[in-house]
């Protein structure tokens, strides 16, 4: 039988899935961007993993509809624009 992961996940999980930072992951959260809910007297964060999947969706989602405008000045839109530049 395969491992299970587990239901919820820390702001540390989540940064490590993410490659960001711990605070980064906090900012995404107490800014209404990933959704999490405050557990124990102390108010520890965990983010159920069903919600980090939507957040990744809709920065896909985000991203496919970005126009070039949408971009910082010198930002690539693709990978593949690399060369396109050379």
């Amino acid at each position: 039988m395969p491992p299970v992961a587990p239901r919820f996940l820390t702001l540390a999980d989540v940064a490590d899935v993410l490659n960001v930072t711990v605070r980064q992951v906090y900012a995404l959260v107490r800014e209404g961007d990933l959704r999490g809910i405050q557990i124990g007297g102390r108010g520890q964060w965990r983010i159920e993993n069903s919600e980090l999947e939507d957040y990744i969706a809709r920065q896909y989602a985000r991203t496919d509809h970005s126009t070039p405008e949408d971009e910082p000045a010198g930002k690539l839109n693709h990978p593949e624009d690399v060369n396109a530049e050379n």
